[in-house]
């Protein structure tokens, strides 16, 4: 009878053991996760970054006439020191997380211009290295941790994985949005009517027939750099060359005004800090 109390007591020691483990993994991934919940004013922000990457590069580039290479240097410092702080904070901090998103934008649209016209590299080929390099990050990622999933950022090396990811596709999306945009002579408007269709299309498919939830994500990801880069060169390029000639600057302090503002919200909301999971 004895030894039934102990192995009883044993057991019930042991689920103790395992629920104060499963709460204090829940405790630490609500601290550690690194980015923030994917709502709708996620996909706002976004889009509106990638638009800003490709305006404010044109603007520092051309308007202010610093060139394509100081630009370019300029822009990689701040992200380095940006990056810096993302990696040093302990959470996912609304006005440092979007910063690095805003600077990324800026530096892939710069590195896809830099091998495009100081390089010669066309844009097929461009494309076809940043989708392959993209492809390689993927691949390593799930090799190494098993998993794609951005609710699981809470170590050093998935944030490594998830910024290069996130770098990848900014690059990308510079390339093929050009390529398509220009290269085929889509014009600005119906290029961006055919990237927003493409992410409908990854909508209904995850929606309507539960398409797995992190290729969803990666999917609708990639394409809203393209187009970002499209509505960008449509709202700021002159009549004459297809767009609606609002000018670099001010399409770039319009949005950055909204993005500063969407940010300050969240912060004082905190509606997209990432829940503790069951």
């Amino acid at each position: 009878m004895k030894k039934e109390e102990q192995d009883q007591n044993m057991k019930i020691e042991s689920l103790s053991i395992s629920t104060e483990e499963t709460t204090n993994i829940s405790i630490i991934r609500k601290m550690l996760n690194k980015v923030p919940e994917v709502t709708i004013f996620f996909w706002i922000i976004k889009i509106m970054t990638t638009t800003v990457g490709e305006t404010a590069a044109d603007f520092l580039n051309f308007n202010l006439h610093w060139g394509l290479t100081r630009t370019t240097v300029v822009m990689i410092v701040l992200l380095l020191v940006t990056l810096l702080f993302q990696f040093r904070s302990r959470k996912y901090i609304p006005g440092i997380y979007w910063l690095v998103v805003t600077l990324v934008s800026v530096v892939g649209t710069l590195v896809s211009d830099n091998l495009v016209d100081h390089i010669g590299i066309s844009l097929q080929v461009t494309t076809t290295v940043f989708a392959l390099a993209l492809l390689v990050t993927f691949t390593l990622w799930y090799g190494s941790e098993k998993t794609l999933s951005i609710h699981s950022i809470y170590t050093i090396k998935r944030e490594i994985f998830y910024w290069a990811t996130i770098f990848f596709t900014f690059a990308l999306g510079t390339a093929a949005g050009d390529l398509i945009s220009e290269g085929l002579d889509l014009g600005y408007w119906r290029s961006a009517f055919m990237f927003a269709s493409l992410i409908g299309i990854v909508t209904i498919a995850y929606y309507g027939f539960k398409f797995n939830a992190v290729w969803s994500f990666w999917m609708a990801y990639i394409v809203t750099r393209p187009l970002g880069a499209s509505l960008g060169d449509y709202l700021s390029q002159s009549h004459a060359d297809g767009g609606l000639g609002l000018g670099t600057a001010g399409t770039s302090v319009i949005f950055l005004v909204t993005i500063l503002t969407l940010v300050i919200y969240l912060a004082k909301s905190g509606i997209d800090q990432t829940q503790p999971s069951s």
